[in-house]
């Protein structure tokens, strides 16, 4: 397994605190490196500046000069060394050189060699002796007096002087980069618990979902930062599961309980039926022709149901068809000529202005049959039914009983029925099936009572729309 690999397989909080403590790393080891350089060059400046200030005075040079010429090398004059603090010789344009004080195995170098023929006034460099003495040397050229021969004198000291400040602190450097890692990692393992803890509770609240299916449990969403609205997004997803959920098994109950009656009406007709041909006894034709009636009767309101049922169930994304222009007046002329039929002993009389509306055909002329077969069905026997279209509002009026004012909120709930309605056929799901209708088509719905304080119910369906086509369909263009 490669390490990327292995490092995605570690926990969340794992890899952060792993990112903060190798982030904290390159940060402290850069500026420890970056410590140690300046350090280490402003030491190397002190030390070129120290030995470029070791100096002698003409006659000094003189006497060093003299000593290397007239004495042997062994035996340099120490009390102009000691007054120097430093190793020193002196070199001349061929190379030779003179101990005068210090390591006498210091090397002449090719710069040293250029500065004592005069072709460079001074060098700087680095030298190890033949014991392996690390120094930094400076030579200059020098004259014992005015006229006379150039010479050079190389003072050195050891870089022992800054190896060993520089060793203790590189030492001290890796000592608090050390203990800064393990510190940033450990806290960084402390943020990345103290941060995620809302995560785990959120994961832990997953877990306990999947497992119950307890879609009751909230997280604590205190707080405006991302944690909080995550959590708050999770308990509006929760909340809208559960309300689902209820309405899921509230239509359940309520389609059980719709569909017992006339199920359990058609279970007896037919048993009737059956018993009448095991036992021979034949029923009269007359009682034959209500039963096998009743029976139409009641596998035709099934059939209704059902179909109430699936338009309800589907979401809007599965609605009958894509959206399209429509002729409102058009459709609401099929509508009434539909409840006509079912009504033969009503009268319409109809005002229907030309409206463009954008929404579903079929389904916007079920639910303007939805609503006259509410009209028909309330409206006493010889009354009349009313139906106008101006500027996108549909008015549906009967003169009915009409609808009790208490009773109005819920007139577009599932099931629901009001009770002077529970005798008559039906199942409370046509007025949910037109709100929905209206709501997809961006336009409301609503019912109230008759205006001018007469006898019944005036439905109200209000469509935005315009009251011609747009142009392309004008033109016959698709």
């Amino acid at each position: 397994m490669s390490p990327a690999a292995r490092f995605r397989g570690l926990p969340l909080r794992s890899r952060l605190a792993l990112l903060v403590a190798v982030a904290v790393a390159v940060a402290v080891a850069a500026v420890a490196a970056v410590c140690w350089v300046m350090v280490r060059a402003q030491l190397r400046d002190q030390l070129d500046r120290s030995l470029m200030a070791t100096n002698a005075s003409a006659e000094v040079l003189r006497t060093l000069r003299e000593g290397c010429v007239n004495r042997p090398a062994a035996e340099p004059t120490q009390e102009i060394a000691g007054n120097l603090n430093a190793t020193v010789q002196i070199v001349t344009a061929d190379g030779t050189h003179c101990w005068v004080s210090g390591l006498p195995t210091l090397p002449v170098t090719a710069a040293d060699t250029e500065v004592a023929a005069g072709e460079r006034s001074r060098t700087l460099h680095d030298a190890t002796t033949t014991d392996g003495v690390e120094m930094r040397v400076y030579t200059m050229s020098v004259r014992a007096n005015p006229g006379g021969p150039v010479f050079a004198i190389s003072i050195a000291k050891p870089l022992a002087d800054i190896d060993k400040p520089l060793s203790t602190l590189a030492w001290v450097l890796l000592l608090v980069s050390g203990i800064g890692v393990v510190g940033a990692g450990a806290a960084g393992l402390w943020v990345a618990r103290t941060g995620l803890r809302p995560v785990d509770e959120l994961t832990g609240a997953v877990e306990h979902i999947a497992r119950t299916e307890d879609l009751t449990v909230r997280i604590p969403d205190e707080g405006e930062d991302e944690i909080a609205r995550l959590s708050r997004s999770f308990n509006s997803m929760t909340a809208a599961l559960a309300s689902s959920r209820d309405r899921q098994a509230q239509l359940i109950a309520d389609a059980g309980h719709e569909l017992r009656t006339p199920l359990t009406s058609l279970r007896t007709n037919i048993e009737l039926l059956a018993r009448s041909e095991d036992t021979g006894r034949a029923i009269p034709p007359e009682d034959r022709r209500e039963l096998l009636a009743s029976v139409k009767a009641q596998m035709t309101e099934l059939a209704a149901l059902i179909g109430d049922l699936q338009e309800l169930s589907r979401p809007d994304a599965l609605a009958d068809g894509p959206l399209e222009v429509v002729a409102l007046h058009e459709v609401a002329q099929s509508a009434l000529s539909r409840a006509r039929l079912r009504g033969p002993e009503l009268s319409f009389t109809s005002d229907l202005a030309p409206w463009y509306v954008r929404g579903e055909a079929a389904a916007l002329e079920r639910a303007v049959v939805n609503v006259l077969d509410n009209a028909v069905k309330f409206s006493p026997a010889g009354g009349a039914v009313e139906v106008s279209l101006r500027a996108g509002e549909l008015t549906v009026r009967d003169h009915g009983p009409g609808i009790p004012a208490d009773d109005l909120p819920h007139v577009f709930e599932r099931f629901w029925r009001s009770p002077s309605a529970r005798a008559l056929p039906g199942s409370g799901l046509g007025l949910s099936i037109v709100a929905r209708t209206v709501q997809r088509a961006g336009g409301s719905a609503e019912l109230r009572a008759a205006r001018g304080g007469g006898p019944g119910t005036e439905a109200v369906l209000r469509i935005p729309g315009a009251p011609a086509p747009p142009p392309d369909l004008a033109e016959g263009r698709p």
